[in-house]
């Protein structure tokens, strides 16, 4: 009992020789008064502390070689096969976490009961028909779907083209009321503006709030053909694009987005076809307006204009179209591609299905992933959680808090399989195509979520080891300025990991 004791107190240690040093008091306690079957428990407790050893000496080694001056890093390595700590270093300090914040959010939003519920766009009419005239109003209920696109939207119309009226005598109206106005996390950073990673959040979204813009080279001095997706009068293109013209400068693709303007200016030298995304303000006015216009296609408009308003039912009220997204598609793209609107739309409905309440802010969200923080043992006092894809400056966790979240995963067959099929895969596609490739260690080995802004660089996930151990790790490189360096000493590590 006394042996088994210092046993799982030595496995609470996140200091690594102390963790050793116990053990191997505990094996020249076992060497002077074990019996025979005891001295064959031992003999396997030193071969197993002697590997080790030798896996924290070689990575302590990798550590102080390959992290740049000035540099930090975070790391913590749980061995999911027999359920003790391999490696920590700095495991509990807190860092940004970038991406890799999409593990908690995932995982989160999987635990819950109605998690697998697809993401659904509703179309309700309300009033009264009568003379092929609705006298009343269509509403279009926003779900959060960040992947509804043109072919989901002309769906929703054709379904609605089907019923028994072809004028619309009342208003077209957006239900928004899922989430709060704030179209942006806390902390994330306003002259991000106008990437398309930064979408203006809305539950109703259409092409996740941004512009395919598309510029194909013509005759030599004049302007390219532009391709623009999806069609939209919401937007006013302006071509100063100039065909093999080296005076014309570099391609860019710009508006006013200091004031919210949808003037977007296409400009420089085109040689090849070029392609460039630019976010448009806002999502919501971006997806009524195109809805209004399409609609109008099918319908004769008597108010040819749009309004926000929450959908109150009562008996007039009818269900003309749905479109659903499924929480593997959403997940997938979250995962492999670090979709930051799929992560905030996971983030908003976890809020919604935790909380009961129809309309929700971040704090519902939030207030989920804290209390699953308590579940696995941990204070959520300990850590900051400001949104749900890591774009916000004021997150803040360990690396030991993501691979608690990875080990909750693993346990869970409601939440393992799902996450780890949408994961990227080292060498192979996702963010980690390019990484560990064809000829390394860790080919194909390593199934983790990549984190990177300016300064950071983080990787946590899943790898298989050469004897077929399973492994949850978290690595978190920060203030290293030269994310190169910072994803080869993750590789390295990884790749180190893999030999064991």
């Amino acid at each position: 009992m006394i042996v088994e004791n210092w046993l799982f107190m030595s496995n609470m240690l996140k200091n690594n020789f102390l963790r050793i040093f116990i053990a191997l008091a505990l094996i020249m306690l076992g060497q002077t008064t074990a019996n025979s079957q005891g001295s064959v428990i031992v003999n396997s407790q030193l071969s197993t502390i002697n590997s080790q050893l030798s896996i924290v000496n070689s990575l302590d080694s990798l550590i102080q070689a390959k992290l740049p001056k000035g540099g930090q890093v975070g790391v913590s390595v749980f061995d999911l096969g027999d359920g003790q700590q391999l490696y920590a270093y700095q495991a509990d300090r807190l860092c940004r976490p970038a991406s890799t914040q999409k593990l908690i959010t995932a995982i989160t939003a999987l635990n819950q009961p109605r998690a697998q519920e697809p993401f659904r766009t509703e179309v309700w009419y309300k009033g009264e028909i009568a003379n092929d005239t609705l006298r009343g109003d269509i509403y279009i209920v926003g779900g959060m779907d960040p992947e509804l696109m043109e072919t989901a939207l002309d769906t929703l119309i054709d379904l609605a083209a089907a019923l028994p009226f072809h004028v619309l005598g009342g208003q077209v109206y957006g239900d928004v009321s899922m989430k709060d106005s704030l179209y942006w996390g806390k902390g994330w950073l306003w002259d991000d503006n106008p990437e398309s990673f930064q979408p203006y959040l809305s539950p109703l979204m259409l092409n996740k709030g941004f512009v395919k813009v598309a510029a194909i080279p013509t005759n030599p001095g004049e302007p390219a053909r532009l391709e623009v997706k999806p069609s939209s009068t919401y937007f006013n293109i302006i071509n100063e694009t100039k065909t093999r013209t080296s005076s014309a400068g570099k391609f860019t693709v710009m508006r006013d987005w200091m004031n919210n303007a949808n003037d977007i200016t296409v400009g420089g030298n085109i040689t090849a076809r070029r392609v460039e995304e630019i976010n448009v303000y806002s999502s919501q006015d971006f997806f009524m307006h195109t809805f209004l216009e399409r609609l109008g296609t099918k319908f004769t408009l008597m108010q040819p204009w749009y309004n926000f308003a929450e959908l109150q039912k009562d008996s007039t009220c009818q269900l003309i179209a749905v479109y659903e997204t499924s929480v593997q598609k959403v997940l997938k793209q979250m995962m492999k591609e670090s979709d930051n609107l799929n992560a905030e739309a996971m983030f908003t409905r976890l809020g919604v299905q935790v909380s009961g309440n129809s309309h929700v802010s971040a704090e519902e969200s939030i207030k989920a992933v804290q209390a699953l923080v308590r579940v696995m043992g941990l204070n959520p006092d300990d850590y900051r959680i400001a949104d749900g894809c890591g774009l916000s400056m004021y997150d803040y966790v360990s690396p030991e808090l993501l691979v608690a979240f990875l080990r909750y995963a693993y346990a869970d067959n409601r939440i393992f399989p799902h996450l780890f099929r949408a994961l990227p895969v080292s060498g192979v596609d996702g963010t980690l195509k390019n990484r560990m490739r064809k000829g390394s260690p860790a080919y194909q080995q390593v199934h983790a979520k990549t984190g990177s802004y300016t300064g950071i660089s983080t990787l946590a996930g899943y790898l298989e080891t050469n004897s077929k151990r399973y492994l949850a790790f978290a690595i978190m490189c920060q203030n290293q300025l030269k994310a190169s360096e910072a994803r080869a000493l993750q590789d390295a590590i990884c790749e180190m990991l893999v030999k064991q």
